[in-house]
């Protein structure tokens, strides 16, 4: 297996984390109350826009050529690091 196979394993499984995560918060926000609960599906709204951003930069990266995926690489990775923020930041909103 290549080093951009594993790669791109290891970033689905991370954005699979992800998603479960975004799932969890949906769960929590459909006990919220009518005023926050509107707001915490727009936060989750805008979560799923950045994941489905970062599946499409690791398919671009998975179909790349082998010499131009490590140049792929960083976009994904600042990608999953936006997701990452956005979801803990979405967790610490919740808690209020």
């Amino acid at each position: 297996m290549s080093t951009r196979d594993e790669y791109v394993r290891k970033m689905h499984s991370l954005l699979d984390k992800g998603s479960a995560e975004i799932d969890a918060l949906e769960a929590k926000a459909q006990h919220a109350e009518a005023g926050a609960r509107e707001a915490y599906q727009k936060q989750i709204a805008a979560l799923r826009v950045r994941q489905d951003e970062a599946r499409a930069k690791l398919e671009s990266l998975r179909n790349a050529g082998e010499g131009a995926w490590q140049d792929l690489k960083a976009g994904v990775e600042l990608a999953w690091d936006a997701i990452g923020e956005a979801i803990e930041s979405a967790k610490t909103h919740f808690k209020k």
